[in-house]
């Protein structure tokens, strides 16, 4: 990913239109497979400049890809009569430094409860495992310490520490705790089935609005892990721990590739 920004000054003459000509040149951006996202903001202190920032899948793919491509000319049409007024068009790399402040709400995990609170849910869990009659025998011979990892990943993945990634080696780890077991879909559901009822013995928070987020990654995991287990699978195998937000399932991307890998399309 990389983030261009284009800061333009617009003279007062043109300025009732420059708006209105981004709404236009906006339709183009939502059809291009290279854009992510984009946000055109105004100055508060010096109203005649504007920032547009557009996120890019990369550089080539926004300079060759989109630029190549058949939305472009509708994009450019659009904006044409303000491209005299750009004083800078830049492409920006995140470095990695970012955080939320104060005003921002808690994250899942420490609405969660933090640490202990995953600690707890996962000893409920695999303790429901054990006696259920259709995961028992795939956790049979269980690391004693597994209950414990598995809650390190959830902490992780619901905003806490990175934990699991800086021990257990994060998302490839865990994608190869799956690979070739063949999970099928009710053990699937009974798996989720059993988390919430562990969620609902330890006592997390069930306000609609964390059971929703809570629910959702646990239905996206399973599902992707269920695809990931299959015989034959060729799966991503080299991706962050996924994130999850308040409401928001998070774009999954792959991370850098050894030469000669394929991921799954």
């Amino acid at each position: 990913m990389v983030i261009e920004y284009i800061r333009y000054r617009v003279p007062q003459e043109r300025l009732d239109g420059f708006e209105a000509a981004y709404e236009r040149a906006a339709v183009a951006l939502r059809a291009a497979p290279q854009c992510v996202d984009y946000e055109l903001s105004r100055c508060l202190d010096d109203p005649a400049t504007y920032v547009l920032r557009i996120r890019w899948t990369s550089v080539d793919e926004h300079l060759r890809g989109f630029r190549g491509g058949p939305v472009f000319g509708r994009f450019f049409a659009a904006i044409r009569p303000y491209v005299e007024d750009i004083e800078e068009m830049r492409h920006y790399r995140p470095t990695g430094i970012s955080g939320s402040g104060g005003a921002a709400p808690p994250s899942l995990y420490e609405w969660a409860g933090g640490v202990d609170a995953f600690g707890r849910l996962c000893a409920a869990f695999y303790r429901l495992v054990r006696s259920d009659d259709l995961l028992a025998p795939i956790f049979a011979r269980m690391d004693p310490a597994h209950a414990h990892h598995v809650a390190m990943w959830l902490a992780e993945v619901f905003g806490g520490p990175a934990t699991y990634t800086a021990e257990r080696g994060g998302y490839r780890h865990m994608l190869g705790q799956h690979l070739g077991r063949a999970i099928s879909e009710a053990q699937r559901r009974r798996w989720v089935n059993l988390m919430m009822d562990a969620a609902d013995e330890v006592g997390l928070p069930d306000d609609p609005e964390f059971r929703a987020a809570f629910t959702g990654y646990l239905e996206w995991g399973t599902r992707l892990a269920v695809r990931n287990s299959q015989p034959g699978a060729d799966p991503i195998r080299q991706a962050p721990v996924p994130r999850w937000g308040w409401g928001v399932a998070p774009p999954y991307q792959e991370g850098p590739r050894p030469a000669g890998t394929r991921g799954a399309e």
